[in-house]
């Protein structure tokens, strides 16, 4: 299968739309640097899958963030990504954990996604986590803050660190609404008939094929998915202007700079008393 890509389809005659992402390198770039125990790399995973397939429900462009926030082991989990399906994540632990599960790593918390469209006003929905895997929380906060009947999967492969998934969901048009949850229902059968060997193995078009050979299918152009950090030294300098001039000089004598490390990439990023003048009196060397 080809890795990297996102595939979007419609069944034209079932009102329903459905998706399906394969991750490879990108996920491994965004676990690159960071030594995450197997269950914490694995949910990591499993939302930048989701992720994916959350932006490609939306029609927008903008950015999305998902944050998974409790009281477990994992005190804060987070995916930033943007309808060109440019992503990163970040996992901060607050103790060790050898757990697997969702609730044992998160604990009692919530699911938080943020849409911030380039144009309009961002939106954030807020659901606990109250189900006992991430697939299952996705499909109440459609249920919940949408309304639209979705199904979701999520696929790992920790030899190979790859992360898959895959998404039904009911486009209605206002006909016969019990057809239409018979229809959705048939897909989802199909749809869950999918071993986690196929999905990393087989190409898009023809897992597509083995599952839904007797509908019809309309599969858009894919898109590719990519890591992409959105630190940067302008936005390092932008935070620093907000400290304190006296602060800023204090820093500089103790330390000799100021740094920033990037907790997505851990780039540090290093500024030198010249570099910072303009912020501690007004002047630019």
């Amino acid at each position: 299968m080809q890795k990297d890509i996102l595939n979007r389809y419609l069944f034209d005659n079932l009102h329903a739309r459905g998706e399906l992402v394969n991750l490879s390198q990108t996920f491994q770039d965004i676990v690159a640097a960071h030594d995450y125990p197997p269950g914490v790399k694995q949910l990591l995973g499993e939302l930048v899958a989701a992720t994916c397939l959350l932006t490609a429900t939306l029609k927008f462009e903008g950015e999305i963030a998902v944050q998974l926030q409790g009281d477990g082991p994992i005190g804060y989990l987070a995916v930033n990504g943007n309808n060109r399906q440019e992503m990163r994540g970040i996992a901060r632990m607050v103790s060790e954990t050898d757990a697997t599960a969702l609730k044992d790593l998160i604990g009692k918390g919530n699911m938080i996604i943020t849409i911030r469209p380039s144009n309009g006003e961002p939106y954030q929905g807020v659901v606990a986590l109250e189900h006992d895997t991430l697939a299952e929380c996705l499909e109440h906060y459609f249920d919940v803050s949408e309304q639209i009947p979705t199904k979701i999967w999520l696929f790992s492969d920790e030899q190979s660190s790859q992360i898959a998934g895959t998404l039904i969901q009911l486009l209605p048009d206002g006909g016969d609404k019990e057809q239409q949850q018979t229809d959705f229902e048939h897909l989802c059968q199909l749809t869950n008939t999918i071993k986690s060997e196929e999905i990393f193995s087989l190409a898009s078009e023809d897992l597509l094929y083995r599952l839904y050979h007797q509908e019809e299918v309309r599969l858009f152009e894919p898109q590719a998915v990519s890591y992409q950090c959105s630190c940067s030294e302008e936005k390092c300098l932008n935070t620093i202007s907000q400290i304190e001039p006296n602060e800023l000089e204090s820093i500089i004598a103790e330390q000799g700079s100021v740094s920033m490390t990037c907790d997505y990439c851990l780039t540090t990023y290093s500024f030198e008393r010249p570099q910072l003048a303009q912020f501690i009196d007004g002047t630019t060397h």
